[in-house]
C-alpha cells in the first residue's frame, strides 16, 4: 500500500510527540518505531525527521540532550515537555473528530466499501 505523502506529513507531529510522551528517544530510534508500528508502510528518511524535530524544539515542544551511551556513539535525545504534551493533547483531539467524521461518512454512504470494490 501507499500512503500519501501529504498524509504522511500531517501525521508526522502527532506521531512524533506520541513516542516522545511514551519516553525520551533519539531520531534513528523514532525512524525504527514508526516503520514497526505501521507495520513497514510509513517509511521515514532522516531528511524529513529531524527538520521536523527542530520546528518540535523551537515551538518548544521537545527538548534535547547529547549524551554517550558506555557502548556506542554519541546521540541527541529528544524529551517531550508540557508544551509538548497540550499540543499532543490538541492534536489527538483534531485527529480523533477527522478518523470520526470519516468513518460516519464511510458507513453511512458505503463510500468505503464502494471504493473498496472499485480497486
Amino acid at each position: 500500500m501507499h500512503i500519501d505523502k501529504d498524509l504522511v506529513a500531517a501525521s508526522a507531529t502527532p506521531l512524533v510527540l506520541a513516542l516522545l510522551a511514551g519516553g525520551e528517544s533519539y531520531g534513528y530510534e523514532i525512524l525504527k518505531r514508526v516503520r514497526e508500528l505501521s507495520g513497514g508502510e510509513i517509511e521515514w528518511t532522516d531528511g524529513m525527521l529531524y527538520p521536523l524535530l527542530h520546528r518540535l524544539r523551537r515551538l518548544g515542544y521537545v527538548t534535547t540532550e547529547w549524551r554517550t551511551p558506555p557502548q556506542g556513539r554519541r546521540r541527541k535525545y529528544y524529551s517531550i515537555t508540557d508544551e509538548g504534551r497540550a499540543a499532543l493533547a490538541e492534536q489527538q483531539r483534531q485527529w480523533m473528530t477527522v478518523a470520526q467524521a470519516l468513518g460516519d461518512v464511510w458507513r453511512g454512504s458505503g463510500g468505503l466499501m464502494s471504493a473498496l470494490g472499485e480497486a
